[in-house]
This record gives C-alpha cells, sequence and structure tokens, in this order.
C-alpha cells in the first residue's frame, strides 16, 4: 500500500480537512512514491492559528536568543545524523543526483549552525538626540507568522535559507512545499519538534500552489511571504503581499550569463560550463544558461563542452557513477523539449543532445544539450528553460560583452573567466547579477548575502543581511525629565 502524508500542524500529523490525497512520482523509474496531503484554506488557517498561538506563547515568545540558537543547531545535528536519509528521500522524489544531494545534506547542518550563531547577535542602538533629557534607542523584533513556499529543485536547501533566519529572530513558521516534493520538508518539521522547537513553531501544509499556496499568501494573520520560483508567480505573491502592506522576499528565475574571456583557463572554464548548466539537469535558477565565449577562444570552448556533454553518464540518480539525473516532472521535460524546438525553428542549432536519450529508465530524462547560431533576440536566450540546455555565443569587446551579458530581464547570478585580475574586477563591477563568480560556478555559503537584481527577485537570502528581512524596527523614545511639560505645540528633538 502507498504510504500517505499527512500535513504536520502544531507538532503532529494532520490529514487533510477535504480527505483527498494526491501522488508523488519518482521521475526516473516513474513508479508512485507516496501520497501527500492536498492542502486547501482550511488546512492553510489551522496552520497559520497553530503558528500564531506559538508565537504568542510563552515557550517560544520568551525563549532567550541564545536558547533559541541552541534549538536551531539541535536541529543541524539532527540533519546530520540523518543526512543519508534526506538525501535518498530528495533524490527519488526530484530526481537529483544522489552525490549531489549527499554535499547539499551534509553542508545543510551548517546554516543552522550560522543562524543559531546569529540569533543572540540581533541588537538595536541608542541613537544621538538633540536633548539631553531624551533617550532615543532602537530593537529589532520578530514579525509574527512567516509564510515559507519552497520549490522542487532543491527542497531541504532552499527551505532553511528561509526558516532559518526566521527561526533565528524569533518568528513562527509555515511551510508550504512543491507539491513535488513534499516528502523531505515534512520530515524535517518533525526533526524540528524532535531537536525541541515548541509544538506550532514549524509548520508544513503540502498541496498545490493554486490552493495551499494562494491561501498561505493571502492569510490575513501572516506577517511575511518568503517565495523561490517562477517570475510570474513572485510578481502575483509581490502584489498580493503589497495589497496587505506585509513584507515579502522573492527569489525568482534567471538567465545568467558565463563569460569566458580571451586569457581564461579554457579547459577549467568549460569544467565550469558544464558545472553552471548541466549540474542539477539545469534545474537551478542560478545555472548558467547564456555561455559568452571570446571569439578566440570560442571554437575551443565549444569543442570541449560538445565532448564533455556528449559523455556525460545519464542514469539512475541514485547510482554513484551517474553525473546527469532526469528532469523532476513531465511538464517539465515537456517544456525543455517545446524550447529547444522554437530555439531550431528561429536558427539556432543543436551541436549536441537536443533529445530523449536512449536509456532503459522510464523516466523523465532529456540529453545535455548545446545550441549555437543563437543570439541575444532568440527566446532560448531570453527565456528561462531550467533544464539541461546551454546556448553558446561569442563576443569581441568587453564593452560588447557587458551589453550582451545585461541585456536581459534577470539578474541573479554570473560567472567571469578571465586571468586578469584588473578586468575581474571591473567586469564584476559592471555586469547586473547579484552574485559574480570568478573562475568558479555555484559557490555557495550560508554566510554570504544573495540578491536578485531585476526580475530576478526582492529581497536578500544567507548572510547577516537576511535577518533583517525577518524582524522589524522599532524606535523607542524616553522624556527622562520629569519637570513641566514643554510648549506642547513644538515638536521635541
Amino acid at each position: 500500500m502507498t504510504e500517505r502524508l499527512n500535513h504536520y500542524i502544531g507538532g503532529v500529523a494532520v490529514g487533510p480537512s477535504s480527505g483527498e490525497f494526491f501522488t508523488s512520482t519518482n521521475p526516473a523509474t516513474l513508479t508512485s512514491l507516496y501520497e501527500a496531503a492536498r492542502g486547501n484554506a482550511e488546512d492553510v488557517d489551522r496552520a497559520v492559528a497553530a503558528a500564531r498561538a506559538a508565537f504568542e506563547s510563552s515557550s517560544w515568545s520568551r525563549l532567550s536568543p541564545t536558547k533559541r540558537g541552541r534549538l536551531l543547531r539541535n536541529l543541524g545535528d539532527l540533519i546530520g545524523e540523518n543526512a543519508e536519509e534526506l538525501a535518498r528521500l530528495e533524490s527519488v522524489d526530484n530526481g537529483k543526483l544522489i552525490r549531489e544531494m549527499r554535499g547539499q545534506m551534509a553542508a545543510l547542518p551548517e546554516y543552522y549552525y550560522y543562524y543559531g550563531g546569529l540569533a543572540d547577535k540581533v541588537q538595536g542602538a541608542q541613537i544621538p538626540t538633540a536633548s539631553y533629557d531624551v533617550l532615543n534607542y532602537t530593537q529589532r523584533e520578530p514579525l509574527g507568522v512567516v509564510g515559507a513556499i519552497t520549490p522542487w529543485n532543491s527542497p531541504l536547501t532552499l527551505t532553511t535559507s528561509k526558516i532559518a533566519p526566521a527561526l533565528a529572530a524569533g518568528n513562527t513558521v509555515v511551510i508550504k512545499p512543491s507539491e513535488h516534493t513534499s516528502r523531505t520538508v515534512l520530515r524535517l518539521a518533525e526533526l524540528a519538534t524532535e531537536a525541541g522547537f515548541p509544538d506550532g513553531v514549524v509548520n508544513v501544509v503540502t498541496g498545490f500552489g493554486a490552493e495551499a499556496g494562494a491561501a498561505l499568501v493571502s492569510h490575513p494573520d501572516l506577517a511575511k511571504i518568503s517565495f523561490t520560483g517562477s517570475t510570474q508567480t513572485g510578481s502575483r505573491i509581490a502584489s498580493e503581499a503589497a495589497s496587505r502592506f506585509i513584507g515579502c522576499t522573492l527569489e525568482l528565475g534567471g538567465k545568467s550569463p558565463n563569460i569566458i574571456f580571451e586569457d581564461a583557463d579554457v579547459a577549467n572554464a568549460a569544467m565550469g560550463v558544464i558545472a553552471g548548466i548541466y549540474a542539477a539537469a539545469g534545474q537551478t535558477c542560478i545555472a548558467g544558461s547564456r555561455v559568452f565565449a571570446h571569439k578566440t577562444v570560442y571554437d575551443e570552448l565549444l569543442d570541449l563542452v560538445t565532448a564533455r556533454a556528449r559523455t556525460i553518464r545519464i542514469g539512475d540518480p541514485l547510482a554513484d557513477s551517474t553525473e546527469l539525473g532526469p528532469l523532476a516532472f513531465a511538464d517539465q521535460l515537456a517544456k525543455v523539449e517545446s524550447y529547444v524546438d522554437i530555439g531550431v525553428a528561429e536558427g539556432a542549432s543543436v551541436h549536441a543532445g537536443g533529445k530523449r536519450p536512449d536509456l532503459d529508465l522510464p523516466g523523465y530524462f532529456y540529453a545535455p544539450t548545446v545550441l549555437t547560431d543563437v543570439d541575444n533576440s532568440m527566446r532560448v536566450v531570453r527565456e528561462e528553460i531550467f533544464g539541461p540546455v546551454a546556448a553558446i555565443m561569442p563576443f569581441e569587446t568587453e564593452d560588447e560583452l557587458v551589453g550582451l551579458a545585461n541585456d536581459t530581464e534577470y539578474g541573479l547570478a554570473a560567472g567571469v573567466w578571465t586571468q586578469n585580475l584588473a578586468r575581474a574586477h571591473r567586469v564584476a563591477r559592471r555586469l547586473d547579477a547579484g552574485t559574480i563568480w570568478v573562475n568558479t560556478y555555484r559557490a555557495m555559503s550560508p554566510m554570504s548575502p544573495r540578491q536578485g537584481f531585476k526580475n530576478s527577485g526582492v529581497g536578500i537570502e544567507h548572510g547577516l543581511e537576511s535577518m533583517n528581512e525577518y524582524t522589524r524596527l522599532k524606535s523607542i523614545w524616553i522624556n527622562t525629565d520629569e519637570g513641566a511639560a514643554p510648549d506642547p505645540f513644538m515638536m521635541r528633538n
């Protein structure tokens, strides 16, 4: 019998109010994994109520920041102890390589240790005033109930990017994971209870975006929404948040340039291109999907990337030898196929891949693809594909390159490959992207802030700055003069 997973609300598993469930499928084998509760507005209301009650309870609101930090470190320890289980659950749920998921799970405790250390470092300041008798100081306070809507490509890592700072700041959370990857987020909530978090501090409602997600975003008791996903959905969430004057943090789409100058180590740059677009089957918002190579190294880079793309081992993501797993679900495969067809219709040449590979497995696999004869006017260059498709283009001058790289609605990340230190700093400064990697790609740390420019997002994740996303600033004025009140028609300062 297929396992059934309920919501996690108030520290316990809770069945869907409708009694309905939906099926999650292994994208490599197309077999059913489990059935998850199909959440609706009633389920969301129950979860938000539990989170609100926990936020107001003394067991959480009066818990010292240092003890909050200890709970986060406890959770990090438990994730480390259960890393292999979590890696395998996530791999079969979204098709990512088991070795990549093991790496993510090994790194994940560090996020909770980092934010656990920040929990008691949130502080205000004394503000100078013109009057000796007036004391003015600030303090940062938690917001309340934070809603987190997370995607399917890295469920635990991207959920952690939201809830770790939110919890460190003293908020409570309601998480709506992707309907394609519910299992590990539910397991995370169970581990939070095991770590000692009071009931209701961490809640999970599973289901679809149009049902559970929309109900969470519009809930009147929500103090903030944090979302990772498409730019189109992010725009709707931002509008809803603005209509109710609540905060939102949005990490959205990308069409990141990966740039190879003539003085680069081309072999290393080729590996950086492979990492940027074929790791995770291209299903990452920071994918280096637009590759710009100087005309003097274009042919060499194209040959190296194409040769490696053609030899990438595609197959079972649970096998240690596999280098490329399936796309996460059928619609994503269809989307990738349609974009390659669009590119060919626009004049692009398929230099490698461009089709489903011939495998014994029945899953949603697509071969690593290289497109040439492309330019910035084509949809395959302008629109996010979210698959293993690289468009490789030549350029001649630095100024031309900067213009091409910045000619996009997105601004999430960029890669620069050069041995020229002055050029590295100069180009990094000129690129419209929140993260710039030089002679590397896909490097990440909980300590390094990440922000999307333009249509790639709003707000900051990771780093010290992210704590401000989950707190509000209060300014407090104390009059210490016990004498007669001053002129009531004059503003004090």
